[in-house]
């Protein structure tokens, strides 16, 4: 589990990932970049709205997550990287083994929550969801709106 400190800088959150599911638990991983995905992700163009990860054999990848080509980006020797390619995410390996062990055993889903930068690293919270009912998301919808006119009713007194 992860605290969040004054030396973190959130860059990008899935807001969509606690409306379709549930997070049992939250963990922390790093990502395998390139140079000019690097700074594209520090200037924010990064969208976690599809992605997901998988336990792929003893390795963890992060899938869907786009990152937008960096506009600055000159150098004729490197080609443009896909926006959309799989990145390998950096975890203990005991800690990989232990996810796809609860993923494959209770049908949970790794779902990427917010990258971040932590002490000049870009770093990726997953969370351990198992996805919402319909009639949960109305359930959760109806409850945010109650507080939110509770707390109305109470600035207005």
């Amino acid at each position: 589990m992860t605290d969040r400190t004054e030396a973190q800088r959130d860059i990008s959150r899935n807001r969509q990932a606690f409306h379709l599911y549930e997070i049992l638990d939250k963990f922390e991983a790093g990502m395998v970049l390139l140079g000019p995905e690097v700074k594209s992700i520090r200037a924010g163009h990064v969208q976690l709205k599809d992605a997901y990860a998988l336990v792929e054999g003893e390795e963890l990848w992060l899938h869907h997550c786009h990152v937008s080509p960096y506009s600055h980006h000159t150098h004729e020797a490197l080609t443009p990287v896909d926006p959309l390619r799989k990145r390998k995410l950096l975890m203990h390996k005991k800690e990989i083994l232990k996810l796809k062990g609860r993923v494959e055993e209770k049908g949970l889903t790794l779902v990427p929550l917010r990258v971040y930068l932590s002490r000049g690293s870009i770093k990726v919270e997953l969370g351990l969801g198992r996805g919402k009912k319909t009639y949960d998301k109305k359930e959760a919808l109806k409850e945010r709106d109650i507080a939110r006119e509770t707390q109305r009713a109470l600035r207005e007194r």
